[in-house]
């Protein structure tokens, strides 16, 4: 099992551990138990699916597909699954398929994680403040205990200066810790024995195949569309970006046209080229319309 460095996080740890213990301890004792002010950290009671961390980023400066089709950076489940887009060749144009890694993880390691959240700050009403740097993602980082879902938000946490002028003391502390809390559970994630994430449903987010300009490589070979007819359900109409969703014999035969495609790859339905970014969905979302609130 991991551990925190600096013995003020273990002791803030643990203390709300205890705290938490007591409090349930009390509640079982009857009417005349004295309510705790902080709430239960441990991971809630549910099923296998069930959420309880979250590390996602919103916004900056990219493309509408791109926001469509971005995964969370983190996403641990109630049994131990977490799940994350591994490490990608730096090439032009990159792999059709996203590096979707999933990794299993003890009881004891989740009920860890979301208690180490926890005391690093990731509670609703945290202020950890706005710097000034523009066009950078905000992260968000959310956690689900027993006693419900907590979410924090930070623009620019790893861009910011450690000096920023907008920044307070306190605001740089608190996001220094929220950040020192991420690269631990990056660092559980990168352990041994992550599998490629197979997905039960695979999202595309479609667009109009575009003839690429003069100074960008020269127009790849086109692709036959094994999947749902293209373009599929309108995601932002202005934009002519839409999504379909594959299950079965469709995910696997998009799968096994999309190993030796590209991000570029026109893929043929209709008598029409279309671009095709993949999203696979997580465990809790069904399909387009859950990618739709994405920014």
């Amino acid at each position: 099992m991991t551990t925190f460095r600096g013995l003020g996080a273990v002791a803030a740890a643990a203390t709300l551990f205890l705290i938490s213990a007591c409090a349930q301890a009390g509640t079982a004792g009857g009417p005349g138990a004295a309510p705790s002010s902080v709430p239960p950290s441990g991971p809630p009671a549910g099923g296998a699916d069930g959420l309880v961390l979250r590390v996602a980023h919103t916004g900056g400066f990219v493309g509408p597909d791109a926001l469509a089709g971005r995964l969370p950076e983190l996403s641990v489940y109630a049994d131990g699954r977490m799940i994350f887009e591994g490490p990608v060749t730096a090439i032009y144009p990159g792999a059709a398929l996203p590096n979707v890694q999933v990794r299993m993880i003890s009881p004891e390691q989740v009920r860890e994680l979301v208690e180490r959240a926890v005391a690093a700050g990731v509670r609703t009403g945290t202020d950890l403040g706005q710097p000034g740097v523009a066009d950078a993602t905000t992260t968000e980082v959310t956690v689900v205990t027993a006693a419900g879902e907590q979410k924090v938000a930070a623009n620019a946490l790893r861009e910011a200066s450690d000096d920023d002028p907008l920044l307070t003391p306190a605001q740089r502390q608190a996001r220094a810790k929220l950040q020192d809390f991420l690269d631990r559970a990056d660092k559980l994630a990168a352990g041994p024995g992550a599998q490629p994430y197979r997905p039960e449903i695979l999202a595309a987010i479609v667009t109009p195949w575009v003839e690429p300009g003069d100074d960008l490589p020269a127009r790849p070979a086109g692709k036959e569309w094994p999947g749902p007819a293209l373009p599929g359900e309108p995601l932002t109409p202005a934009l002519k970006l839409s999504c379909v969703t594959a299950t079965g014999d469709q995910l696997d035969a998009i799968l096994a046209a999309a190993k030796d495609a590209n991000a570029q790859t026109p893929w043929i339905s209709g008598g029409n080229g279309w671009t095709v970014r993949f999203r696979p969905l997580l465990p809790g979302e069904t399909g387009c319309a859950d990618l739709k609130a994405a920014r």
